[in-house]
């Protein structure tokens, strides 16, 4: 029986349309990077939104990294002016600024560009990377520069989605779109645990080729920058950086004294140390860390 047999049925017919028409993105959400330079993606929804807000700190109170923040600026600007870059992997201790430099060297660029599209920072969550094919059909017709980020990215076990991947970063028919660069970074120089090369090496009938379709995947990025334990002068100058850019007047003997006990406690020096001192120096100055 038809809506026409019954005209009761017809406005019960056009409320389930409606409900399904809310339900569904709109097409032009997925690809409209407007109003803002970062994004998040959301594969359930199938849409991009916006940062406006984005959780980072200046380049300049990175410590102890230049090397790495000078290597990705520049790779980063070449990208952004239209010039051939590297896909970058950003490996190595925890806490030493790697996601920290992607997030202000995507603002640097920015300010240094005051002409042109604006360059597009672009997040993926680690668990959403089987669906990186469907993002970046999104982003293939954006008319503006991409960078694709997943922070704290790896792999174990049975995972396969590392595939994906490989295929997306170079290997595939289509390949990266141009207008897209994807950084990653990471705890392991090759995506995966030490153990699970070493138990690949030990059960595979050919070790050598069951290691390599595994590990291939980190030289698929052309860019390598690695990231270590700093000493303690690089830690006492994060901490003089950060209490001299927010105001807190502290003195010095007594400031490196109570930064050295707070990183013997954490067990470690790092970026990620130096700020959870810094909020912890502030809140009992009762400063705001504004800038």
């Amino acid at each position: 029986m038809s809506s026409q047999d019954d005209p009761s049925l017809l406005p019960v017919l056009q409320r389930i349309a409606e409900a399904l028409e809310r339900l569904a993105p709109s097409p032009s959400s997925a690809v409209a990077l407007d109003g803002a330079d970062a994004f998040v993606w959301h594969p359930e929804r199938d849409r991009l939104d916006p940062v406006h807000q984005v959780n980072r700190v200046d380049l300049s109170l990175l410590q102890g990294i230049q090397r790495q923040a000078n290597t990705l600026y520049d790779n980063t600007r070449r990208f952004a002016d239209g010039l051939p870059a590297n896909n970058a992997l950003l490996w190595g201790s925890r806490g030493a600024g790697k996601s920290s430099l992607v997030k202000a060297v995507h603002a640097k660029v920015n300010d240094d560009r005051p002409k042109g599209p604006r360059l597009a920072l672009v997040e993926i969550h680690r668990e959403d990377i089987p669906t990186l094919p469907r993002l970046l059909m999104h982003l293939r017709g954006v008319g503006r520069p991409c960078v694709l980020f997943c922070d704290d990215l790896s792999f174990d076990g049975e995972d396969a989605s590392y595939k994906s991947l490989k295929a997306v970063l170079e290997g595939g028919i289509e390949g990266r779109p141009a207008n897209v660069l994807f950084y990653a970074t990471s705890n392991r120089r090759h995506l995966m645990p030490r153990d699970m090369i070493e138990n690949e090496r030990s059960t595979a009938i050919h070790a050598s080729e069951a290691v390599e379709e595994k590990v291939s995947l980190s030289d698929r990025f052309g860019l390598w920058l690695g990231f270590h334990n700093c000493d303690q002068d690089t830690y006492f100058a994060m901490i003089e950086g950060y209490a001299a850019r927010y105001g807190l007047e502290l003195p010095k003997d007594r400031l490196h004294a109570e930064a050295r006990e707070w990183s013997v406690t954490r067990g470690s020096r790092s970026g990620r140390v130096a700020w959870q001192y810094i909020q912890d120096l502030a809140g009992r100055l009762g400063k705001r860390l504004e800038d």
